[in-house]
Order: C-alpha cells, then structure tokens, then sequence
C-alpha cells in the first residue's frame, strides 16, 4: 500500500514572488524617472510612503478574504462589506481597470513597434493594413495563447520573463548612463511643488497590482507566506523602481521624457536591447490582466471548471468555454485599441483613478466595514492608519485626476 502523501496542490513561494512581481513591475518603470524629475529629490519620499501604504492594503484584502470561506476575488470582498452593491462597484473597478490597462498595452505594442519599423504595412488577404494596427494583430494573436492557461503554475515562467524583462531594461540604462558617454551628472532640484500631482500619480500607478492579488493569495499553495510575499514582491519592486528613477534623473534631469527609452541615444545596441525589452513585458503581463475578467465571467454564467463536476465531458466543455471567453476578451480589447485613437490619453486618466481607488480607498473601507459586521475590536492605531491612508487615497484621486485631466486639455489646445 502507498503511505506516501499527495504534495499539496497550488502554487509555490517562489512561483508566487514571480507572479507578484510580474503583477507590480509594469509599464511604469518607464515613467519613474520622468516622475521624478516633475517632484523632484524630495519626491522620493511620497515614493515610499506610497510603496508602504500599498504593501500594508494587500494585507488588508488578505485578511478580508480569510473572513469568510465564500470570498475568493476582490468583488466578493465588496460583497462581505457592502453587499451586492458593494460586489458590483468593486467589481466596476477592477475590472475596468484591467481591462483598461490591457486595451493600453495593445496600443503601446503597436506605438513603438511603429516607430522601430515605420515604413512596415501588413496585407491580408488583399486588405493593405496600416503598421501600428498590424502590429497591434500581431501582438493580440501572439498573446493570446497565454491567456488560455488556467493554472498560475504555468503563469509563473511567464512571470519570469516579465521579471528578466524588468531587469535587463535596468540593466541597459545603466550601462548606457556608465559606459556609453551619457554620464550621471543631472543634480536635478531637490522639490518642484507643481510637478507633485503628476508624481504622485505615477508613483501610485507603479504599485496598483491589487486587482490580481486576490487571484494570486487563493492560489498559493500555503497561503501563510502571503505576507512574507507581498513583503519580498514590494520590497523587489520598490528597490527596482527606486534604482530607474534616480539613474535617470541624474543622466537626463529636466530633459526627461514621458518614458525614458525615448531618452536613450539611438544606434546604440543597448538602447536597442532596452527598447526591445520594453516590448517584451506587455507580452508577460497579459495574461495576469485577463484571467481575473475571463474567471468572473465564466463564473457569473456558471461555465467555469468548478462548476463543471467531476465528468470528463463537463470539464471538457467548461474548458473549451474558458478559452472561448478570453478570446473573446482579447478580440474586443484589440478591436477597441484599433477603433479608438489616441486611448491612451483615455487610459492614463482612468488608470490613476482606479488605480488610487483599488489599492488605497477600497482595501481600507472594506476591512474597516467588515471587521465591524464581524464585530471585530480593531486597535486605535490600526483604525487610525486606515482612516489616514483613506484620506491619502481620496487625496490622490483628487489631486491625480485634476491633473491628468489638465495635461489631456492642454495637449489639445
């Protein structure tokens, strides 16, 4: 007879830090050093606080799901608080927000493949397509196949390429600013107060991996570590970012553009290497941004793999229906990033909104909300943090969606 004991299923330490990782380590990396050459040295310090602030909310939705064996997402996090209407505008923002940030992806892949290859045009079956909208096909039909795997095993080497991704672009700007004439000489200013929402608001963006947290805590195999892997994840992340912004600044100061590749000298091998690279990490990240919007939807009509039992047939079906749903997903986020011109514009002010909203406001008031139904006695200092931070939250919405708004009206004037 075999004593031996089935490991456990779900997914591992390290496959979880990749995901993580993945998760925080985006396109703002490009935009870190343009964020601190608009608030300046002193900057760094919201930096941080912000960087804390998110870390400490993803242990907030952690112990809001361990509340009650029915939570598994964010959405249901907002039901256990406010009910079903709390399900649904939790649900509004998040979802919203990832897919969002994947129709911006799309866009931003079909943006900078156009400027490497600017005279590329695509015929299909006799149509003569544009390049940026080839690309953007090429792109949506590269991905998909990523967003068919269910298990965030397989996720996690692709995880993995986002993190290589993240640091050989790093890397590259590094060794440029060192070894390719370009220097670190930039002093910078130590504040600059009218570049402070704009900073604000990138910084915040850097770390709005809430969305998939949940989906990422449910998973683990041993669900005890999470704080430990928010910890190592914002810990990695902060440093990366960190380490971005101040080589950039000091090579580039005031002169830094919205994504600081478009800084780096051409016919150079490694800004081409850095460049690459930035197109690399779209492709990683995909999957992560769909998963949770395709799990809600299969599980909203009934059609996912745990309503399938344990019939072959079912399970068979219920699979064939999850690759159709994120087709589905990937085929209208691609026919939105080809109708709608300049989106991005769109994308970035909505973006800081829902970014603030996911990762400050909502972790605060729902953990504030169900500790009180649960009759839950919360410490002074612990009630006095979530207070303060829903007040940062609400300020940075403000703040952060005036001046997007303003940047978006003055780049039409």
């Amino acid at each position: 007879m075999d004593t031996s004991i089935p490991p456990k299923s779900g997914t591992s330490f390290l496959k979880t830090c990749f995901n993580g990782v993945n998760a925080l380590s985006g396109i703002g990396i490009l935009s870190i050093p343009y964020a601190l050459s608009q608030g300046g040295w002193m900057s760094l310090i919201v930096f941080i606080t912000i960087a804390v602030i998110c870390c400490y909310t993803g242990i907030l939705l952690q112990r809001c799901i361990d509340s009650s064996s029915l939570v598994k997402t964010y959405p249901d996090i907002g039901e256990l608080a406010f009910g079903r209407k709390g399900k649904i505008i939790v649900a509004i923002f998040m979802y919203l927000e990832l897919y969002l940030v994947a129709i911006d992806f799309l866009i931003l892949e079909g943006d900078n493949l156009e400027k490497l290859f600017p005279n590329v045009n695509f015929h299909v079956f006799g149509l003569k397509i544009g390049g940026k909208q080839g690309f953007v096909l090429v792109f949506s039909l590269l991905v998909l196949p990523t967003t068919w795997f269910r298990s965030l095993n397989i996720l996690a080497y692709v995880s993995l390429g986002g993190v290589l991704a993240s640091i050989v672009l790093i890397a590259s700007v590094v060794w440029v600013g060192a070894f390719e004439g370009v220097g670190f000489h930039d002093k910078g200013v130590l504040v600059n107060w009218t570049g402070i929402p704009t900073a604000m608001s990138l910084y915040a963006f850097c770390f709005s991996g809430h969305a998939v947290f949940p989906m990422i805590y449910t998973g683990m195999r041993d669900r005890r570590m999470f704080p430990t892997v928010l910890l190592v994840c914002f810990i990695i992340c902060t440093l990366g970012y960190g380490l971005m912004g101040v080589v950039g600044y000091l090579m580039y100061g005031e002169s830094l553009r919205s994504q600081v590749t478009l800084n780096l000298p051409s016919r150079s091998l490694t800004s081409s290497v850095a460049i690459y690279t930035t197109l690399i990490n779209p492709f990683t990240k995909f999957a992560l941004l769909v998963t949770p919007i395709a799990e809600a939807i299969e599980g909203g009509l009934g059609l996912g793999l745990g309503a399938a039992g344990g019939k072959p047939q079912r399970h068979y079906r219920a699979a064939a229906v999850g690759v159709a749903v994120r087709t589905a997903l990937v085929v209208s986020a691609t026919i939105v990033a080809l109708a709608v011109p300049f989106f991005a514009y769109v994308v970035a002010l909505t973006g800081s909104f829902l970014s603030a909203t996911a990762t400050m406001l909502l972790p605060c008031v729902c953990y504030l909300k169900i500790s009180s139904r649960m009759s839950r006695k919360l410490g002074l200092v612990e009630t006095g943090v979530c207070v303060i931070i829903i007040v940062v939250g609400v300020g940075v919405i403000g703040i952060g969606t005036y001046s997007s708004l303003k940047q978006i009206v003055q780049s039409f004037q």
